[in-house]
């Protein structure tokens, strides 16, 4: 079974591509489990996400696809949504009817969006140890708030390469603790292949202490084109085979299911 849970649309203002082209690029790929899981709505960098005034157009047009391919492939409808301290979360995401929510942090220190490129040089106002402490301190605030079933690009503080001196695994122990206790999915993305660090989200050290954990996971292209459907797929599941996964995990309605891959 070939499973791909994160992928966007144009809605979010920096992808390409029709969700339908998304779906026939699926289908060709011979993915069995496709899901849609836009940038939610928030009141905070606007620009990058659907607005709420287009939730339930995106809604409907992932339910109307799931219908039409019904026979070809099984479409999740998801949200991506931004963990960020203070009120931002919208109640009308939380509790919307979904198959599942991918809780993500791409915001750390009072709003700086540390992968995006346009704030890069930020890196150098703070010791590397640190901002690499305070991303997984803000991924397990993400994880307590237990409003999520799926953890987006678990490491994704690595983008460019600016990587902490301390180990990683020790940075990270406590995060992947809660994760477990939390009962979500980790995902494997492999936009990292796309992206300056050159590798899948989370690493392969990382992803071995997942595995010691017993953590279930899932697969994500992070789609943000056609092109981009599935791409690397391969690498993702040789490198979690590698380690010992046999098994991913998909959303239906929030519940999850395990299947092999």
């Amino acid at each position: 079974m070939r499973v791909d849970l994160h992928n966007h649309t144009t809605l979010c203002n920096h992808a390409t591509g029709t969700t339908e082209e998304y779906i026939q690029r699926a289908i060709e790929l011979k993915i069995d489990i496709f899901g849609f899981s836009e940038h939610a709505p928030m009141n905070f960098d606007e620009k990058y996400r659907l607005k709420i005034e287009d939730k339930e157009f995106y809604e409907n047009d992932v339910l109307t696809l799931k219908e039409k391919y019904k026979n070809n492939i099984d479409i999740l409808l998801g949200y991506e949504v931004d963990y960020l301290k203070g009120d931002y979360i919208l109640p009308e995401v939380i509790n919307s009817k979904v198959d599942y929510l991918i809780g993500s942090v791409h915001f750390i220190n009072d709003g700086w969006g540390f992968d995006n490129p346009e704030f890069i040089g930020q890196y150098k106002n703070k010791d590397i140890n640190t901002i690499w402490e305070d991303y997984f301190e803000a991924i397990t605030n993400m994880v307590k708030c237990a409003q999520f079933d799926i953890v987006g690009h678990l490491d994704l503080i690595k983008v460019f390469k600016f990587l902490p001196t301390k180990d990683i695994k020790t940075i990270a122990y406590s995060t992947l603790k809660e994760i477990k206790k939390s009962n979500m999915v980790v995902e494997i993305n492999s936009a990292g292949y796309r992206k300056p660090i050159g590798e899948q989200y989370p690493s392969k050290e990382l992803l071995e202490l997942c595995y010691e954990l017993n953590i279930p996971i899932t697969f994500s292209s992070d789609a943000h084109s056609v092109e981009q459907v599935g791409l690397n797929y391969q690498k993702s599941s040789s490198l979690a085979k590698e380690i010992g996964y046999t098994k991913c995990s998909y959303f239906q309605q929030r519940e999850r299911i395990e299947t092999s891959f």
